[in-house]
């Protein structure tokens, strides 16, 4: 029997982190912090697309004795302000995820199914607005240094306000301002990594890479908030 793959896109968009522990801040790590979420915050802001290969490793939370192991999803993603995206999984089965910004749609075409809903339901709060545009890290989130070199910054982000996961964390370059792997933790543990290569930028994609048309064979589900 088929089982359904696990979906957490932006978190996408993003969405973002790598440790889960309460690690020390290190030696320097206001000046680390306060250098690299400026430079993400600029790089992100002046870009208005970015497409990349991702790699999304899930691990559920431990429910017993014996954790499950994690599940791996390899793909494109294509993302544009404001609040659009396009998910194209390729491995191990393919599916989509797609968003014009006020409709989102999940399709699954091992299951022939097709689920709509509204794009608010795609991310919460303060990590949308950041992830698609809208956001200030330092405004939405307490930022706090994890690890400092001369190439790559962790960075912890816990949202101010409530929203649907606990916190998140993200490898930068310093430098640049390139988010290069995130990682987000749930309200119960879950944890999503997302890894990028392959990052381009202000492509300009036409608006059609974020409309979805259900193949007239699938089963649509409408979901209403």
């Amino acid at each position: 029997m088929k089982t359904r793959p696990a979906r957490a896109p932006l978190v996408i968009a993003a969405a973002l982190g790598l440790a889960v522990g309460a690690a020390a801040e290190p030696d320097g790590g206001v000046a680390c912090r306060d250098q690299a979420s400026a430079a993400v915050q600029k790089r992100y802001e002046g870009v208005k697309d970015l497409s990349a290969r991702f790699e999304q490793t899930t691990r559920a939370a431990s429910t017993g004795t014996t954790a499950s192991p994690p599940a791996t999803s390899r793909g494109i993603v294509v993302l544009a302000k404001p609040g659009k995206m396009r998910w194209t999984y390729e491995e191990p089965e393919p599916s989509l995820v797609v968003s014009d910004g006020e409709t989102l749609w999940l399709y699954d075409p091992t299951f022939g199914e097709a689920q709509k809903l509204p794009a608010s339901d795609q991310l919460g709060g303060a990590a949308a607005q950041f992830l698609l545009g809208a956001g200030d890290m330092r405004r939405d989130f307490d930022v706090r240094a994890i690890s400092c070199a001369e190439w790559s910054v962790e960075l912890e982000l816990v949202p101010r306000e409530p929203a649907s996961y606990e916190k998140l964390f993200l490898i930068a370059n310093p430098t640049t301002g390139d988010v290069l792997r995130t990682r987000v933790v749930d309200l119960v543990g879950n944890v999503v990594t997302l890894e990028l290569r392959d990052l381009r930028f202000n492509l300009e994609p036409d608006d059609d890479v974020f409309r979805f048309d259900p193949p007239p064979d699938v089963d649509v589900i409408e979901v209403e908030r």
